[in-house]
């Protein structure tokens, strides 16, 4: 197992999980420094450089994430496998918290997950590893021809696999629409809306 001690953080919190499957349960974000995949509509770009984030113990991050009654932590970005996750995420497992990341799949699978959602972008494609590992399958629509993008992945990823459609924020008036008669003609994908936006949590 990897003994990486210390990773880049940009910011850590509790809140409540926004979207996808897991949306409306108490979770604690551990955010990392780093990111090569390049969004154009990434709404946390202070990210992509993780030489701009103090490196942080693992034993303090879990102990963070202890303080809390919530037992789920999720691992985000930026894009958090461009770290080895190995170690932290066997240390938070050790200490009784779930451990779920959110990825684009476009570095190589490190960690021990609970639970992995991976969305892809077009910027970076995913490495065709994470297929198999994938529990959710969340696609951003930011225009029409992400349907044919979404419908691309789903054919890769696992029979039990959950399929996500959400809208890209600024986009949301205009795909919504769209989106809801996509799912309603194609049931097997569900819609999911960055809901912490419309509570105003981080």
């Amino acid at each position: 197992m990897s003994k990486v001690r210390a990773l880049p953080v940009m910011e850590q919190f509790y809140t409540i999980q926004g979207e996808g499957v897991h949306q409306g349960k108490p979770a604690y974000f551990i955010r990392l420094g780093g990111c090569d995949v390049g969004c154009v509509w990434c709404d946390v770009k202070d990210s992509w450089d993780a030489g701009k984030h103090p490196k942080m113990d693992v034993r303090e991050l879990v102990g963070n994430a202890l303080e809390h009654q919530g037992k789920l932590v999720v691992i985000t970005g930026g894009e958090p496998l461009m770290h080895d996750l190995d170690y932290l995420t066997g240390e938070l497992q050790k200490a009784g918290l779930r451990t779920h990341v959110e990825t684009s799949g476009a570095h190589p699978l490190s960690g021990s997950w609970d639970w992995v959602c991976l969305s892809p972008k077009k910027f970076k494609f995913p490495l065709e590893e994470f297929y198999p590992h994938a529990d959710e399958l969340k696609i951003i629509v930011f225009n029409q021809h992400d349907f044919k993008w979404a419908e691309e992945h789903a054919a890769k990823v696992n029979e039990n696999c959950s399929l996500l459609l959400q809208p890209e924020w600024s986009k949301e008036k205009e795909m919504l629409p769209l989106m809801i008669e996509y799912a309603k003609k194609n049931p097997k994908w569900r819609i999911s809306l960055q809901t912490h936006k419309y509570m105003d949590v981080p």
